[in-house]
C-alpha cells in the first residue's frame, strides 16, 4: 500500500493551502521494487566509464564518454533515490536550487530561506559542494543514508574536498514551504565543473522539485539546456527564475525560455518568475519571494513519489543504448574472435580428415586394430610353428605389445597421425595470427584491441603449441583402448563363425604372419610395411571376402567415427578453449569488460514494462 504524508497544520493562513499537499512516498521501477542488481550494473557501467575516460587518448571518444558518464551519474543517484524513499519513506521535500555560473543561485536561495544562509560571491565556481537549508525539519538521518556521510558544518567545507556537502538547519518552522530542505548548488558550466558535478547530480537527483535559476546573458546558454533534456525523464516539477533582468526585457525573455523549453522537451513548459535587480529595496524582496513561493508551492503540490520508479526507469531506457554501446562494440570484438577461432579450429579438424582419416595411405589405426586381432587369435594350443616365430624375440607377445604401445611416436606407427594433428594444430595458429593481424590494420573503435590480441597471441603461440602437442600426445595414448576394443569385437564376431575362425587359424600358424605381429608391436616395422606383407594381404583378403566383410567395414568406420569425434573435442578443448578465452587476458586499462549477461538482465529490467 502506498504511504502518504500530509504537513502538520500551521496556525498561520498562509499555511493552509500547504496543509492539503499530499505526496506518496512508495518507489518502485514499473510498481516493484528496485532491483539492487539494478543499481549495482549501473554502478559498474560507471565506473568502466570513469576508467575508460582516464585511459583514453581520443579527443573524440572522450567527449561521447564524458557525456555519457554525466547521464550515468545521474541515473545511479536516482536509483539511489529510490532506496532513500524506500527506508525513509516521510523525509522531507527536496528543492533543488541548479543553474550555470554567476546567475545568483546562491541570491535566490536567500530569497527563498528569508534570510542570508548561503554564502555570496561575485566570483565564479565559489560554491563548490551541496549546501542544504533545511525548513522546519527535525530528523536528518536520511541525508546520511543518501549522500553516505554525515553532513560537513557550512563553515568547514573545503574546497579540496568534492565529497561533502552542509545541511544547515534553517529553522522556518512556519515557512511557506516548510518541511523542506533548499539546496543551493554548485553551477554546472565552468571550466572547472567537471571536478565538482557529481555533487551537482547528487542533489539534482535527490530533488523533488527543481528550481533552474538563469540570467539574461546565460539563459541561452547550451549547456542550460542540455541539463534541462537531462533531467526531463525524471518528471521532477520545475520552475524557471529569471533574474537579473531589467522590467522592459522580462515578458521578451520569458517568452524566449518557453520557445527554449519546447525545442528541447516534450512536457508543458515550467512556469517563469522574473526577479528585479534586487537593489530596488525591500519592497521588491518581499514580492520577489511570495512569487518564487507561490510556484514552488504549486511545483510540490504535483510532487508524486509514487511515480518517481516509472521515471527512472525511463531515464534509464532512454540512456540505455548510448552507456552500453562501447561494451557492444567490445562483446563483438570478443564474438569475431571466438567465431574465427572457430573457423580456424574447423579448418584443422579439415586438414587432420583429408590428410589422415581420408588418406589410403596415411590411415593407419584400423591396421593397428587388425594387429591386436593377431594377438587375441593367440590362444594356447595353437601349432608349434607360432612357438617358433615367438622364439625369434625375446619377450612374450603380449609384454612386446604393450611395449609397442608406449612407442606411440615411433614414425612407423603413431607418428603419422601424431604429425597431421600438430600439422593441424601449427595450421590454427597461423590462420589465427594472420586474422589479428590484418583486423588491427583496419581503422576502427576496436583496432587496439585487435593489436592487443595479435601481440598476446605471437607471444604466447610457441606455448599454446607446446601445450597443444602434450594434449595430442596424450589423446593418442587414451585411444588405444578403443583399438583394442574393436579388435576384440572383431574377434567375438569371428567366433560366431567357427570356419572362417579357423581359417584365420591357419594363416596365422604361418612364421611370417607371426614374426609380422610381433614386429608391428614392438615398433620393429611400420605399418605400411605390415599392411602390404604377403601373410596380411591373404588375412584382410579373407575378412573382405568372408561372411564378415560388410561387418568389417562398419568396424572401420565405426573406429574413425569414433577417432573424428575425440579429435575434435581434442581441437575444440586445446587449443581451441584456450584462444577462445585469450582476450580475457588483456589489460583492463581503457577496456569496458562489463559481462554481457548482466547487461543483458539489466536490459530486460529496464524495458519489460517499456
Amino acid at each position: 500500500m502506498n504511504r502518504a504524508k500530509t504537513t502538520p497544520a500551521s496556525p498561520t493562513g498562509a499555511n493552509s493551502a500547504r496543509n492539503a499537499i499530499v505526496y506518496n512516498t512508495d518507489f518502485a521501477v514499473s510498481g516493484r521494487p528496485v532491483n539492487p542488481d539494478l543499481l549495482s550494473v549501473i554502478r559498474l557501467i560507471r565506473q568502466r566509464h570513469e576508467s575508460v575516460l582516464q585511459a583514453t587518448r581520443s579527443p573524440s571518444n572522450s567527449e561521447s564518454l564524458a557525456r555519457s558518464l554525466v547521464s550515468l551519474r545521474l541515473a545511479e543517484n536516482a536509483l539511489q533515490k529510490g532506496e532513500l524513499l524506500a527506508r525513509h519513506p516521510d523525509h522531507p521535500i527536496q528543492i533543488a536550487v541548479i543553474g550555470p555560473t554567476q546567475v545568483g543561485k546562491s541570491s535566490v536561495t536567500n530569497v527563498l530561506l528569508g534570510t542570508d544562509m548561503a554564502r555570496v560571491s561575485p566570483l565564479a565556481g565559489f560554491t563548490v559542494h551541496p549546501q542544504g537549508f533545511a525548513l522546519g525539519t527535525g530528523d536528518t538521518a536520511w541525508a546520511a543514508a543518501y549522500f553516505g556521510q554525515s553532513a560537513t558544518p557550512l563553515d568547514q567545507l573545503s574546497a579540496d574536498r568534492y565529497d561533502a556537502y552542509a545541511l544547515t538547519d534553517a529553522g522556518g518552522a512556519g515557512h511557506e514551504l516548510a518541511p523542506a530542505v533548499v539546496w543551493d548548488t554548485p553551477d554546472f558550466d565552468s571550466v572547472d565543473a567537471d571536478d565538482y558535478r557529481a555533487g551537482v547530480l547528487r542533489t539534482v537527483a535527490l530533488a523533488d522539485v527543481v528550481l533552474l535559476v538563469v540570467s539574461k546573458d546565460k539563459y541561452a546558454d547550451q549547456t542550460v539546456w542540455d541539463t534541462m533534456r537531462l533531467l526531463e525523464p525524471l518528471g521532477q516539477p520545475t520552475a524557471i527564475c529569471l533574474n537579473k533582468v531589467p522590467d522592459e526585457s522580462a515578458a521578451a525573455l520569458s517568452r524566449s525560455l518557453e520557445e527554449k523549453w519546447r525545442s528541447v522537451r516534450k512536457d508543458v513548459p515550467a512556469p517563469v518568475v522574473v526577479l528585479p535587480y534586487l537593489e530596488k529595496g525591500p519592497g521588491a524582496l518581499v514580492a520577489a519571494r511570495n512569487a518564487l513561493d507561490g510556484v514552488l508551492r504549486r511545483c510540490i503540490a504535483r510532487v508524486h513519489r509514487e511515480s518517481q520508479g516509472a521515471h527512472c526507469q525511463e531515464l534509464l531506457r532512454r540512456h540505455w543504448s548510448a552507456w552500453t554501446a562501447p561494451a557492444r562494440v567490445e562483446h563483438a570484438a570478443l564474438a569475431e574472435w571466438r567465431r574465427h577461432v572457430e573457423e580456424a579450429t574447423e579448418a584443422g579438424l579439415a586438414v587432420y580428415q583429408r590428410d589422415f582419416l581420408d588418406h589410403p595411405q596415411h590411415y593407419e589405426t584400423f591396421q593397428r586394430a587388425l594387429a591386436e586381432l593377431l594377438t587375441l587369435l593367440e590362444i594356447p594350443g595353437v601349432a608349434r610353428a607360432l612357438l617358433t616365430a615367438r622364439s625369434i624375440v625375446t619377450w612374450p607377445v603380449r609384454q612386446l605389445s604393450r611395449l609397442g604401445r608406449s612407442l606411440s611416436g615411433h614414425k612407423g606407427e603413431a607418428g603419422q597421425e601424431i604429425a597431421v594433428l600438430r600439422q593441424a594444430v601449427d595450421h590454427l595458429l597461423l590462420q589465427l595470427g594472420e586474422t589479428a593481424l590484418e583486423r588491427s590494420e583496419e581503422a576502427g573503435a576496436m583496432r587496439d584491441w585487435w593489436q592487443e590480441v595479435a601481440q598476446l597471441l605471437r607471444r604466447e603461440q610457441r606455448l599454446q603449441a607446446d601445450r597443444s602437442y602434450a594434449a595430442i600426445a596424450a589423446y593418442h595414448r587414451a585411444f588405444q583402448p578403443e583399438i583394442e576394443h574393436t579388435a576384440r569385437q572383431l574377434y567375438d564376431r569371428l567366433r560366431e563363425h567357427p570356419a572362417i575362425l579357423n581359417s584365420l587359424r591357419a594363416t596365422r600358424l604361418t612364421t611370417d604372419a607371426a614374426a609380422l605381429a610381433v614386429a608391428l608391436h614392438t615398433g620393429g616395422i611400420g605399418v605400411q610395411d605390415f599392411v602390404l606383407a604377403p601373410a596380411i594381404l591373404s588375412l584382410t583378403s579373407l575378412l573382405a571376402e568372408s561372411a564378415l566383410g560388410h561387418y568389417l567395414s562398419r568396424a572401420e568406420a565405426e573406429l574413425k567415427q569414433r577417432q573424428r569425434q575425440q579429435v575434435t573435442e581434442l581441437l575444440g578443448r586445446e587449443p581451441g578453449l584456450a584462444l577462445a578465452r585469450l582476450p580475457e587476458r588483456l589489460r583492463s586499462e581503457g577496456r569496458f569488460q562489463l559481462p554481457e549477461p548482466a547487461l543483458q538482465s539489466v536490459e530486460s529490467e529496464i524495458f519489460s514494462h517499456a
